[in-house]
């Protein structure tokens, strides 16, 4: 009996083949070029590591609490700008007020992290460099004071009390500032560079305003 010669790959099978594997071999080929450039440059490292650190950021802390909604509308709607975009900042800002404390290391304040000066008004006797001056407690949550200097801050409740650790006042000191920073007038990304003076912060806030402005398009 004649022995059957045993049938190799097809040339269609061989060719699908190599289709697959060069993907393959061009993420290895990367993975390792990077690999061994960051053992050289332990900056990159540190640069893709702070990178993935973002990232993972990024996602999480992504669902808007109900309970700020209706200010963050309201806000809005008396200042002309988008109801996200304050979302967007609280959550850059305080992840919704989850930090504790609501205080920076330079000094920003409350729920939108509000420099004294900026609240108050760059005009108050002392205000400069940073921003965190040197403003009595009284003078820094007085309505009459921060609309004398030029202040943001707003008394949104009423209560006589502008504070930026009020969530309501805060919010809509931040919506006050946002838009007379231009968002009114829908220069969304000059009113976020003036609001901190970073394009990484820039950045961070548009991912949120746009991921948040999609998800409004989506419930409708």
């Amino acid at each position: 009996m004649k022995k059957r010669k045993k049938r190799g790959l097809s040339i269609r099978v061989k060719a699908l083949l190599i289709i697959l594997f060069i993907p393959t071999a061009v993420i290895i080929f990367t993975l390792t070029a990077i690999i061994w450039t960051g053992i050289k440059s332990p900056e990159l490292i540190k640069k893709s590591a702070s990178a993935l650190l973002d990232m993972q950021d990024r996602h999480s802390y992504t669902t808007i609490p109900d309970e700020y909604i209706p200010v963050y509308k309201e806000a809005a709607e008396r200042y002309g700008i988008p109801w996200t975009l304050l979302a967007a900042h609280h959550r850059v800002e305080t992840r919704f007020s989850s930090m504790d404390p609501l205080l920076s290391p330079v000094g920003a304040e409350g729920h939108m992290q509000f420099m004294p000066c900026t609240f108050v008004g760059w005009g108050y006797p002392g205000c400069g460099g940073l921003g965190s001056g040197d403003i009595p407690e009284k003078d820094k949550t007085n309505p009459e004071v921060i609309k004398k200097y030029g202040g943001y801050g707003i008394d949104a409740n009423g209560d006589g009390i502008a504070d930026p650790y009020d969530i309501e006042d805060a919010i809509f000191s931040a919506a006050n500032y946002l838009a007379n920073s231009g968002a009114a007038e829908g220069d969304i990304e000059k009113a976020i560079f003036n609001y901190n003076h970073s394009e990484k912060y820039v950045q961070d806030v548009l991912f949120f305003f746009d991921e948040f402005e999609k998800r409004q398009i989506e419930k409708k």
